[in-house]
């Protein structure tokens, strides 16, 4: 199958969505590996040292709050079907114990929004991160999206509120989420652990 790969998304938000659904993003070969965003496929480079361990520790933080609470943190690579034109491949994935259903029997991918996705800059997706994947997520009920930057060692908390993001802040050096009770990060604590990570 010949289909068109894009490495950037377009300035503006599509009107509608392009040629390519769920059908045959599954008939992809397995490289290079892409995501379909809004009915167009995007190619995802191999991300940094930085990114994976910024990435790792989230999800470390996220699976303990997960274990303990009935929920799941899950890591990249992992599809997540949002809608036909969608299929995307997040850094790191957090779905409640009250949302478990989108994990079907938990043998496949995830169907569905979860509760929280977590994004991870690089240079070559940043733009991707902040326009289409923001959309897409806010339009799919995805709750809460974190945007992390490991270059800046900050991260944007965004919470939807009727289909639109808007920015949660922390208190002090502790964000609390408003929309899972149970999850809260030390910002501080974490970049210390990620920059003792990377020396």
């Amino acid at each position: 199958m010949s289909v068109a790969l894009f490495d950037a998304p377009p300035l503006t938000l599509p009107e509608d969505p392009g040629p390519y659904r769920a059908v045959d993003y599954a008939n992809l070969p397995d490289e290079p590996r892409c995501e379909l965003i809004f009915g167009d496929f995007y190619v995802m480079p191999s991300p940094l040292i930085p990114h994976q361990v910024v990435a790792t520790k989230i999800w470390q933080h996220l699976e303990g709050i997960a274990e303990g609470n009935g929920g799941y943190a899950l890591l990249a690579p992992l599809d997540v079907h949002l809608a036909p034109h969608s299929v995307v491949q997040p850094d790191v994935i957090y779905a409640s114990a009250d949302r478990l259903s989108i994990l079907g029997d938990k043998q496949g991918w995830i169907q569905g929004a979860p509760d929280l996705l977590v994004e991870v800059l690089s240079p070559g997706t940043a733009r991707r991160d902040r326009v289409l994947k923001l959309d897409l997520y806010a339009r799919s009920g995805v709750c809460e999206y974190w945007i992390v930057d490991p270059a800046e060692r900050q991260i944007e908390f965004l919470v939807n509120e009727n289909g639109r993001f808007v920015v949660a802040l922390p208190t002090g050096a502790v964000y609390h989420s408003g929309v899972r009770p149970e999850i809260s990060l030390d910002l501080e604590a974490f970049w210390g652990q990620v920059a003792r990570r990377l020396g």
